[in-house]
């Protein structure tokens, strides 16, 4: 790649290559703005042509990269948003890219083997059902392995109401999401209520703006949730885009998202989707969301149809001992408003 990002270098404008210098040394910690580069492809070889923003993304990021449809622009990009105002250029930001976690790049199949000899066989206990992803005819294909359920709301609601309150607060105006922070079965802090198009949740984040979960105490954390709390460091990004919510894995350790609108229609049970750090998964898509009500799995109760709970470093389901995400450390809930 040295031949091809010299090239693209020497096009770069100084104030672009400060920025991009800014980006890679923070490691996209900090916010940086668009480096505009000429659009077009920047060749390091007679076999070799790569866009601007997969080659800057394979030097600092990810060196398997192969195709710019693995990349997602994030919400913070103007590029995204067609806002250069030159047709000419495009942004090549490494950190203003996230890799898909489904369709294109889906996360590594959980393996049949790993839930242990009583596979095919029904689970021996109810719990999430969990998706193996398949390549056909150039499209991803989620195969359910497992059916289940999970609702943590009714399992949160038989912990004393002081402490697992769920009760949404009345919608503010122009509150689209409002957030709570969980510790095993325990509501920490107040709802947090999101006005913006979108929201870092985090516990570490130079200079950034948002959820801080580190300001919210706590009496007493248990030696697992204080070692989950260390691993949340920069956390992620939520953000709603047209047609859905979108989460941005900024951490360096996987999360692990459910929601009533990852898995195919008519399932059962609630998928968890492992997104790993530097991937973005649509968390929740506002066309498949179902009527104001919520459903009822089987042996849980009720589910609301407009959540989303993501859990942090620590999965749970069949295939984990942690069979609910009441049973995870440290985890958030997002209570969606409905789009008028």
């Amino acid at each position: 790649l040295k031949p091809a990002a010299h090239a693209l270098f020497k096009k770069l404008k100084d104030e672009e290559l400060e920025l991009l210098a800014q980006a890679v040394e923070s490691r996209g910690a900090c916010e940086s703005g668009c480096v505009w580069a000429p659009r077009g492809e920047s060749r390091g070889g007679p076999k070799q042509a790569l866009p601007p923003q997969v080659l800057l993304c394979r030097l600092y990021r990810w060196p398997d990269l192969r195709q710019p449809h693995e990349l997602k622009h994030l919400c913070y990009c103007a590029g995204g948003r067609g806002c250069c105002g030159d047709a000419a250029a495009l942004c090549c930001n490494p950190h203003h890219f996230s890799r898909l976690a489904v369709p294109e790049t889906p996360p590594p199949p959980y393996s049949k083997a790993s839930c242990g000899p009583s596979w095919p066989g029904e689970p021996p206990f109810p719990g999430t059902q969990l998706l193996e992803f398949s390549y056909d005819g150039g499209h991803w294909r989620a195969a359910q392995l497992a059916h289940g359920c999970l609702c943590p709301v009714v399992t949160a609601l038989l912990s004393p109401p002081a402490d697992t309150s769920l009760s949404r607060s009345a919608p503010k105006d122009g509150c689209w999401c409002e957030l709570a922070y969980w510790e095993h079965r325990t509501r920490v802090g107040r709802l947090y209520a999101v006005h913006e198009a979108a929201v870092n949740v985090f516990c570490e984040l130079p200079r950034g703006s948002g959820f801080c979960l580190g300001q919210l105490p706590a009496a007493h954390r248990s030696r697992a949730v204080r070692r989950a709390r260390g691993k949340i460091g920069r956390g992620l990004l939520l953000s709603r885009e047209p047609g859905g919510v979108w989460a941005y894995n900024r951490s360096e350790h996987p999360i692990f998202v459910s929601s009533p609108t990852l898995g195919p229609a008519g399932a059962r049970g609630l998928p968890v989707l492992k997104v790993l750090p530097g991937y973005s998964a649509k968390v929740f898509d506002f066309e498949r969301v179902g009527g104001a009500g919520g459903r009822r799995l089987p042996g849980e109760g009720p589910c609301d149809p407009h959540s989303v709970r993501i859990s942090f470093a620590k999965g749970w389901g069949p295939c984990y001992s942690r069979q609910f995400i009441t049973s995870c450390p440290c985890w958030l809930e997002a209570l969606l408003n409905r789009p008028r």
